[in-house]
């Protein structure tokens, strides 16, 4: 079964005519069902800096912790320090044009890009954690190495290698921006690479498999904070909303799954084709569940990146449909990535497992913060400590969120 369900209450049926009228609009949209659910969250008046994943209280929680041996986050902490990541001798690898075809053949710059990005968080979070301010302007070094020379991305790849290096950017500079006591003085001229080069690639998402525009949302949600622009913050939201509930099915959702509109799955023949050939519908289950729990896992994390960052904006989306799809999608997949049998009903009876390290985040919120029993997701969260990276847009999530109250 999918991790254990939690009650949520339906809204009552409003009495007057201009309310009722607001609830037929609901209806339409298709999120009646879920407080609050049925608009995208509104950017925060004023943006929390660090504000992307990972707050200031999260850090402080973090580096108190490390500081003092605790486990799992000193092991979590031994394993970043240890990874090609913080390597202080690192040199930033930057190209005018990012060239990323599918599956990233042709490579030119991907890996790069991706990992100089992943690269500046874990510095900044060495930074952070450590108060060595070599890793600081390490960090710098790489994100003024990119902002001095990238243009643009091209071929098949590219919105979704924006989406992944777009993801990881923002993070980094909101630590350095907002923690470091020394200077950037190129922080401008970042925050133009981001706005030039990378927002307009990923606002206004895709239509391919969901992961592309899950991640691509969360580029856009990050790069937004760090930029403070409240308009392509409410775009991105608004849909990451949308994709988030044409990705993760409940039953409550109907006989099908829900759709992105731009899509025009209009037919079950062509959801059915979309959801790589999966014709029986079940809780939990995603869009390409039955692709494999890699790609699936991109979508998983991306989901729960969002929520966090939204949380620390000031809007808590784990209470409305996201977080029951997040929670159901978490559930699902881990209970077969922990060996249970695969019915013939599902992907014909086969899986490609790989979920990877996604489910620290999606899990503390839900199962810490909210006090939700996720058992399936406990026991692969904790079995698969310390969680390193993907090497693409995931990175020391134990470190960063396992057990984290803040």
């Amino acid at each position: 079964m999918p991790d254990s369900p939690v009650v949520h209450r339906r809204r009552r049926r409003p009495g007057s005519i201009a309310v009722a009228a607001g609830a037929l609009i609901a209806l339409i949209a298709g999120f009646l069902s879920w407080p609050g659910a049925e608009r995208a969250e509104a950017a925060p008046t004023a943006f929390a800096h660090p504000g992307v994943t990972v707050s200031q209280g999260q850090l402080d929680f973090v580096r108190g912790k490390v500081n003092s041996g605790a486990q799992p986050w000193k092991g979590a902490f031994d394993q970043m320090m240890a990874s090609r990541y913080a390597d202080l001798n690192r040199t930033p690898a930057p190209r005018a044009t990012v060239e990323c075809g599918s599956y990233s053949n042709p490579n030119y710059g991907c890996t790069d890009e991706r990992e100089d990005a992943i690269a500046a968080y874990t510095d900044a979070l060495a930074w952070y954690i450590t108060r060595d301010d070599r890793y600081a302007k390490k960090s710098i070094q790489l994100m003024d190495a990119w902002s001095a020379v990238i243009k643009s991305h091209t071929n098949s790849n590219a919105p979704l290698q924006t989406g992944w290096a777009g993801s990881s950017w923002p993070k980094a500079a909101e630590i350095i921006k907002y923690t470091y006591t020394g200077t950037w003085a190129n922080s401008g001229r970042f925050s133009t690479m981001l706005r030039d080069v990378y927002l307009p690639k990923v606002i206004n998402g895709s239509n391919s498999n969901g992961n592309w525009e899950l991640s691509m949302m969360e580029a856009a949600v990050g790069i937004s904070v760090f930029l403070e622009d409240r308009s392509s913050y409410d775009k991105a939201m608004a849909k990451f909303r949308t994709r988030t509930a044409a990705y993760v099915y409940l039953a409550s959702d109907g006989a099908l799954p829900r759709t992105v509109p731009s899509q025009n799955l209009d037919t079950t023949a062509k959801i059915v084709n979309y959801w790589q050939g999966q014709s029986t519908f079940v809780t939990g289950l995603t869009q390409e569940t039955c692709r494999d729990f890699t790609h699936t896992g991109y979508g998983i994390s991306a989901i729960a990146h969002v929520a966090e960052t939204s949380r620390i904006q000031g809007s808590d989306l784990y209470g409305t449909d996201v977080g029951e799809r997040l929670r159901q999608a978490l559930g699902f997949q881990s209970r077969y990535q922990l060996g249970e049998a695969v019915p013939g009903s599902l992907c014909n009876g086969s899986l490609h497992l790989g979920l990877g390290p996604v489910t620290e985040v999606g899990y503390n919120a839900l199962h810490n913060r909210l006090g939700i029993a996720m058992t399936n997701t406990q026991r692969l969260t904790e079995q698969s400590r310390p969680a390193g990276s993907n090497n693409l847009f995931v990175a020391w999530e134990t470190l960063t969120h396992g057990d984290n109250p803040a």
